[in-house]
C-alpha cells in the first residue's frame, strides 16, 4: 500500500465521522422542527441527513481504495 493511498483511506474514515455526524444533527433539527411545528428547521434537519450520507458514500468509496478483496 501506498503513503497515498493510505491518506486517501484516512480521508476515508475522516469522512465516515464526519458523515455519521452531520446524519446525527439532522435527525436531530428534523425531529426539534417536528415537535415545534417549524418545517424550515425540519427541511434543514433532512439536507443534514442527506448530505451525512453522502458523506458517508464517499467515505466507504475512499476507504475501499486499493483493497484487492472489493
Amino acid at each position: 500500500m501506498t503513503d497515498r493511498t493510505r491518506r486517501i483511506e484516512d480521508q476515508g474514515v475522516e469522512n465516515n465521522l464526519k458523515g455519521t455526524g452531520n446524519d446525527l444533527k439532522g435527525k436531530l433539527k428534523d425531529a426539534a422542527g417536528g415537535l415545534t411545528g417549524d418545517s424550515s428547521l425540519q427541511a434543514e434537519g433532512k439536507m443534514d441527513q442527506l448530505k451525512g450520507k453522502v458523506q458517508n458514500a464517499v467515505g466507504d468509496v475512499q476507504r475501499n481504495i486499493g483493497r484487492k478483496d472489493v
